[in-house]
C-alpha cells in the first residue's frame, strides 16, 4: 500500500488514446518528472509533453490529477492520456517505472479502493462484473449495485435484526415479565418478510446469472429440416453449408449474435437420428449434449414431410426438457404443401410456443428474434439485487437457515437461542458486503480484474 503503482488502463492495440494510470503518494511527483510541468490542479486536465531520459519529447499528452481522498483509490491518482497504439503507452509505462513506480498487479487499483473505504466488497464485485457483462441489462443491474443498492439492503436488514436482538436481550433480563403477544407477532412477521426477501434475491440471482454470462441457444431437428438455413437466416449470412443431402452438418457450428443487448451463442447442431457413421454419431451426441446445456432450444420440424421415428425421438427429448428449458417449435418450409401432422406436438408439448415459417421469410426470422428478446427481457425483471459471487449466494442460504431457526425459537419463547440465531443472521448478511474470510478472497477476486483496474 506504500508503493506507487502504475499500469496501462486501456486495451493494447490501435486506438485514438491510451491511458496510463498511477496511484500512490509519489504519483504526482513522477508525473512532474515525466512532463517537466509543475502546475497540476486537482481534477483539471492539463495539456503538456512527456519527455524521455534524454530530455527528448516523446508525446503530447493530457494529464488528469485527482488528489486524495477524492479519487478512485482514495490516494493521489494521475492519469496520462497519450496517443493510442502500443509503443507510446509502453514507453510512458517504462518511464514511470524508471522514476520509482511499481507495476500494478491485476485489480490492485480496485483493491486499494476497497481497503481505503472507497468501495465495499459488493461494489468491487459489481465493477468486475460490469467489465465482463455480456448484456446491457446485466450492466444496468451491476451499476445499481455499484451505486450501493446491496449495501443499503444489508444495512436496513442489520438494523431490523439488531432491533430484534435488542428486544430479545431486554426480555431475557426481565424474564419474569409477560411478553406482549402482539410484540412477538410483529417481530415474527418482520423476520418472515426478511426471509422472503432473501429467498427472492437468491432465486433471482440463480436464474439471472445468464445475464452476466450470456445465453446459449441450440437449433435441433432431424437431418434436412432446415436447421442450417435457419442459422444463416438469423445471422443474415451464409455461415453453414446448406445441402439436400442428409447429414451435411456433422458437428456443431457456433456463432454469436446480440439481441436487445444480450449476447447469445447460437449452436447449429448435427441432425439427430440413428447413424452407423462413426463421425456423424459423434456429432449427434454433441447435438444432444448441446440441447441439454442450452438455455433456449429452437426445435425445427419439416411441415412438408410426414411424421416419422426420428421426429418422435426428438419429441421425446423435448418432452423431458420442456419444464426446465425455453422451447420454441419451428414448423419450417411453410411455403410447401403441408404434410406433417402437428396434433401430436400439441398433445405432448401443450403450452409451448410454436411458429410456422420458411427460412426465406424475413418476417418469420424477425418473430423468432422478438420472442427470444421478450423472454430475455422477462429474465431481467422482478428484482434489483443480483448476486454473482458464490460466497454471496452461500451467505444468503446461511442467513435463511439461521432465520428459520430463530423463528422456531421465537415461537417457543426460547429467547437465549433466539438471540444466538439472530446473531448468526447478522453475521451471514454482513458477509454480503464485508466477508470475514477476506484475505484469501482478496487474492482470488481482485486477481480476476484486468491490469489498470
Amino acid at each position: 500500500m506504500k508503493d506507487t503503482i502504475v499500469a496501462i488502463s486501456t486495451p493494447m492495440g490501435v486506438g485514438a488514446i491510451s491511458v496510463v494510470r498511477l496511484s500512490g503518494n509519489k504519483a504526482l511527483e513522477i508525473v512532474k518528472k515525466l512532463t517537466k510541468h509543475q502546475d497540476f490542479k486537482d481534477r483539471y486536465a492539463t495539456l503538456c509533453h512527456v519527455y524521455d531520459e534524454k530530455n527528448e519529447i516523446l508525446d503530447e499528452v493530457i494529464v488528469l490529477f485527482f488528489a486524495n481522498p477524492r479519487s478512485y483509490t482514495c490516494e493521489d491518482v494521475c492519469e496520462i492520456q497519450c496517443h493510442g497504439g502500443v509503443i507510446l503507452a509502453k514507453e510512458i509505462l517504462r518511464l514511470c517505472l524508471f522514476f520509482g513506480a511499481r507495476l500494478a498487479r491485476s485489480g490492485e487499483f480496485t483493491k486499494r479502493a476497497f481497503l481505503n473505504g472507497r468501495l465495499d466488497f459488493s461494489q468491487a464485485q459489481a465493477i468486475s462484473q460490469i467489465i465482463g457483462a455480456q448484456s446491457l441489462q446485466a450492466s444496468k443491474m451491476m451499476s445499481k449495485q455499484l451505486k450501493g443498492s446491496l449495501n443499503d439492503f444489508v444495512e436496513e436488514s442489520r438494523e431490523e435484526l439488531l432491533r430484534a436482538l435488542a428486544f430479545s436481550e431486554v426480555m431475557i433480563d426481565y424474564s419474569d415479565e409477560d411478553i406482549p403477544e402482539d410484540t412477538t407477532q410483529n417481530l415474527f412477521q418482520n423476520l418472515e418478510k426478511l426471509e422472503k426477501k432473501l429467498g427472492e434475491i437468491l432465486e433471482f440471482s440463480k436464474m439471472r446469472n445468464k445475464l452476466l454470462e450470456g445465453y446459449t441457444l441450440s437449433i435441433i431437428g432431424k437431418p434436412n429440416v432446415g436447421k442450417s438455413s435457419l442459422l444463416n437466416a438469423i445471422l443474415m449470412q451464409d455461415r453453414a453449408i446448406v445441402s439436400d443431402f442428409a447429414g451435411t452438418t456433422r458437428d456443431t457450428i457456433e456463432e454469436t449474435i446480440n439481441l436487445e443487448g444480450n449476447l447469445v451463442k447460437i449452436i447449429d447442431t448435427a441432425g439427430i437420428r440413428e447413424s452407423e457413421d462413426r463421425v456423424e454419431s459423434i456429432g449427434i451426441q454433441r447435438s444432444i449434449e448441446a440441447m441439454r446445456q442450452s438455455d433456449f432450444i429452437l426445435a425445427v420440424f419439416d411441415l412438408s414431410r410426414a411424421l416419422d421415428e426420428e421426429d418422435l425421438q426428438i419429441l421425446e427429448y423435448l418432452t423431458t426438457l420442456s419444464q426446465e428449458k425455453f422451447l420454441l417449435i419451428i414448423y419450417n418450409k411453410s411455403d410447401l404443401p403441408r404434410v406433417l401432422d402437428i396434433e401430436i406436438f400439441q398433445e405432448r408439448l401443450e403450452g409451448i410456443k410454436t411458429l410456422s415459417m420458411h427460412t426465406k421469410d424475413t418476417q418469420g426470422v424477425l418473430q423468432i428474434k422478438e420472442i427470444l428478446s421478450q423472454k430475455m427481457l422477462e429474465n431481467s425483471k422482478d428484482g434489483e439485487i443480483l448476486l454473482c459471487a458464490e460466497f454471496q449466494l452461500q451467505a444468503i442460504r446461511d442467513s435463511i437457515t439461521a432465520l428459520q431457526a430463530a423463528k422456531s425459537m421465537l415461537e417457543t419463547l426460547e429467547l437465549e437461542l433466539f438471540s444466538y440465531h439472530i446473531k448468526e443472521v447478522i453475521t451471514f448478511i454482513s458477509q454480503l458486503t464485508k466477508p470475514y474470510d477476506i484475505d484469501e478472497m482478496f487474492d482470488k477476486m481482485f486477481g480476476e480484474f484486468c491490469l489498470g483496474k
